[in-house]
């Protein structure tokens, strides 16, 4: 009998719901986006409960319009964004204030008073990140620190904290499940990737009371049940990982030193590690991949904030396309960018800057500057930044970096797939699943069910759709890549 595996793909501005075939292709698809608040500049929320509505409706779609039996779906893998924090009363399931979501800033002066104590080096050893507001932990004080009473009902265990994913695990269980993976719980600024446990001195640090946290566990696992009047059926729920690391999984990244760069709302490029956690010294991120039977896999990782979001910002803010998809067409009416630089910094930078102060700018515009250049300039960004992670992690493993898997939103783009490739001088590889992100949450889930038995298993699904060889001259290269830098440069600690 065939056998399907429900992916939940909650991302940031919208959740999906992808049903996926053993061979790990698409059988179907629904996919719903959600309001995005912006209370003020640098600062993001979400409604954590509209969240929740929409990928159940997404979920119940997939299944109806699929026509396949409920009982012939056998797991569910939830893949999340990672670090935006949602507080809940742990006896109705009500947040208790809108989710902060990663791309916020509100917490910046947090982490630059706890930087002033010089906590910032053992922050760096004990998780692998840098001491920065994209991360949980300096959410979860402030929403405590912003209501004494949020914070005596969270001292005396009445409140639950999660990411995304213990969020939707909570609510799909009705409240009999709190935990979140290895993979998110690495992603908070609370936990030890080493030792693999919440770290009661960072706990202290950022006075985050230990009875709101939940359970950490296997990225590959059955977990709990869904309610049966959720989806129809109690279904597994069986794998679990941050959106980055599961798109990792799902590009089959086994081996140490196999790359993926994910274009979506930001960037993110993942390195495989192995069982050794990287101490970058260029301003990178060590982070878990995934836990399977207890064992971690390590990762090293370069965060750009803003990628695909850039288009965005040209439908909505500019107004220069009406559909994200035009920016290709648009952009093709020219060459190049004639010379501009769009560095959207529209939130900081993030890898390898680090520079919460960071600010966007349009450089480069003369009198014969048009909006195809624009266009242009904006998605050769996408690249560029890509090119400065890569840098640096070139840097940090002192080994040339041969071949990119790439997928994503903007890695349907064959214009933007060559002159990453020409930018990197690398082979740039695209497979034809390009919903890799959701399709490693349900390997992790089918894994853990007997759907693949094996990491060949999932290895030998992946398929070449399409591969970029660079071809640009190392002076053009260079050229482009000095003017972007000096780009970069105009627009960093902008905004104190």
């Amino acid at each position: 009998m065939p056998e399907f595996v429900l992916a939940l793909d909650q991302g940031t501005t919208s959740c999906r719901s992808i049903l996926f075939r053993q061979n790990g292709s698409v059988l179907a698809t629904a996919q719903q986006e959600f309001e995005q608040i912006l209370p003020e500049p640098g600062h993001v929320e979400h409604n954590a409960n509209e969240i929740w509505d929409t990928q159940l409706a997404t979920a119940r779609r997939v299944i109806a319009e699929s026509g396949v039996a409920i009982e012939d779906v056998k797991a569910i893998g939830i893949t999340n964004q990672r670090e935006t924090t949602v507080i809940w009363d742990r006896q109705t399931g009500e947040p208790v204030q809108n989710a902060i979501v990663w791309q916020s800033r509100i917490t910046s002066g947090i982490c630059k008073e706890i930087e002033r104590q010089g906590s910032a080096d053992l922050i760096q050893q004990k998780t692998g990140l840098i001491l920065d507001a994209y991360f949980s932990a300096s959410k979860i004080k402030f929403i405590l620190d912003g209501d004494p009473s949020l914070r005596q009902r969270a001292e005396a265990g009445e409140l639950c904290f999660g990411t995304i994913d213990s969020f939707l695990i909570w609510k799909l269980t009705e409240g009999r499940q709190h935990v979140t993976d290895y993979s998110n719980a690495s992603r908070t600024l609370l936990f030890n990737i080493h030792e693999l446990q919440w770290d009661s001195e960072l706990l202290e640090l950022f006075d985050v009371p230990a009875s709101i946290l939940p359970k950490v566990v296997d990225s590959s696992g059955v977990v709990g049940m869904t309610e049966v009047g959720l989806l129809g059926a109690e279904i597994p729920v069986a794998g679990i990982a941050g959106d980055q690391q599961a798109a990792t999984f799902g590009q089959a990244c086994f081996e140490v030193g196999d790359v993926k760069n994910t274009y979506g709302t930001g960037s993110f490029i993942l390195m495989n590690t192995g069982a050794h956690a990287v101490q970058s010294q260029n301003r990178l991120l060590t982070t878990i991949g995934w836990g399977i039977d207890g064992q971690v896999t390590y990762c090293l990782e370069g965060a750009v904030f803003i990628a695909g979001a850039v288009v965005q910002w040209l439908r909505d803010g500019l107004g220069i396309i009406s559909e994200s998809s035009e920016i290709e067409a648009l952009a093709a009416k020219v060459s190049d960018s004639g010379g501009v630089e769009v560095v959207p910094a529209f939130v900081g930078l993030g890898a390898p800057h680090w520079d919460p102060a960071a600010r966007g700018a349009i450089l480069g515009i003369t009198r014969g500057t048009t909006d195809a250049h624009i266009a242009q300039a904006a998605l050769d960004a996408i690249a560029l930044q890509t090119c400065d992670v890569v840098d640096a992690m070139v840097s940090d493993l002192g080994e040339r970096l041969g071949e990119l898997k790439v997928d994503g939103g903007a890695s349907v783009n064959d214009g933007l797939m060559q002159f990453q490739a020409d930018m990197l001088d690398v082979t740039v590889c695209r497979p034809v699943v390009a919903e890799t992100t959701a399709l490693g949450a349900a390997y992790l889930a089918g894994l853990a069910v007997g759907v693949w038995n094996s990491l060949e298993d999932i290895a030998s699904n992946w398929v070449l759709d399409k591969q970029f060889t660079g071809q640009s001259s190392t002076d053009l290269r260079n050229q482009r890549r000095i003017r972007w830098q000096k780009a970069v440069t105009r627009t960093l600690n902008w905004d104190e």
